[in-house]
């Protein structure tokens, strides 16, 4: 159902748990994601595939739901021949999708719309390196139309996601600045670095004193790199903290596909909310099984508390 408490207040109540990878479920249903524009393409040609994935989650115990315009760009559709008002539309149809599959129980859902990095409209892996030799007012006019767009459809949460840089993070937050809905800024890393290569600690400093971030920390990297991430999130913010790795596979992007083994414990969970996190699941190759399995792990983890 459409949650009765804003965000912010649930944040304060305790940890919620997010779904997982949109992708992996999709694949999961049938659906050929080879396509430059990746799950985005299904607003288009397959919403109601869309609406199911993100009823699995639902049904797996999810109560944020991440909408299906990571890689949905104004930029993206128009190389596909579609307009602006209709990709306007498509982008506005991601929130509408999971708003419908929140509608289905009875517990609150709140929505997040994803707006990811300026290297996922380009399709070619650059969100896990940052760096693009754009600058924060060029990043920024980049970004604005999509938030714009997506704000209009209104969701009750911003996912500034998979953020490989600094730049990009500042430019992000410049872009979602005064837009009436809050956000979370979620940075992409590894070896305890931004992809870019910068210190956490200085990157997360750029959320903080900034009352409409609620919510500071990484996605899309290895679950072994979350916990420590988590506690220099809340440490260098004051803020709680989000939290949803990969499975532990690696993505080639040359060859567009997962290599390596799963590493993704949801046992952990417990230990990612103890150091701050108070939004929790999981990014690519994390499926339903296992938010289910995570979210029974914080479920018993408040019980012995």
């Amino acid at each position: 159902m459409k949650p009765v408490r804003t965000f912010a207040e649930a944040l304060g109540a305790g940890v919620l748990v997010l779904d997982g990878g949109l992708s992996n479920q999709l694949e999961a249903q049938g659906c050929d994601l080879t396509d430059a524009l990746w799950s985005a393409r299904l607003l288009a040609d397959g919403p109601a595939q869309i609406e199911a994935a993100h009823a699995a989650y639902v049904r797996a115990g999810a109560r944020v739901l991440i909408t299906a315009s990571y890689q949905a760009t104004f930029e993206g559709f128009a190389r596909r021949g579609v307009g602006r008002a209709e990709a306007a539309g498509l982008l506005a149809r991601s929130v509408e999708l999971a708003r419908t599959a929140a509608g289905r129980v009875r517990e609150e859902i709140w929505v997040a719309a994803s707006v990811g990095s300026y290297g996922a409209m380009l399709a070619d892996g650059s969100e896990y390196r940052g760096r693009y030799g754009l600058s924060v007012r060029e990043l920024e006019a980049f970004h604005r139309p999509r938030i714009e767009a997506l704000v209009a459809a209104e969701p009750d949460v911003l996912a500034l996601e998979t953020v490989p840089d600094v730049v990009e993070a500042e430019a992000l937050m410049r872009a979602a600045e005064g837009c009436g809905v809050p956000v979370w800024l979620s940075y992409t890393v590894e070896g305890g670095l931004t992809r870019a290569g910068q210190d956490l600690a200085e990157a997360f400093a750029v959320a903080a004193g900034n009352d409409q971030v609620v919510a500071v920390g990484v996605n899309c990297c290895d679950p072994a790199a979350a916990g420590a991430a988590v506690e220099r999130a809340a440490v260098a913010t004051g803020k709680p903290a989000v939290v949803y790795p990969n499975s532990g596979e690696l993505w080639d992007a040359r060859g567009r596909g997962w290599r390596g083994d799963t590493a993704f414990d949801p046992a952990r969970a417990v230990e990612w909310a103890a150091a701050g996190a108070r939004i929790v699941g999981g990014c690519c190759r994390v499926g339903p099984a296992t938010i289910a399995a995570l979210a029974a792990s914080l479920a018993a983890g408040e019980e012995g508390s």
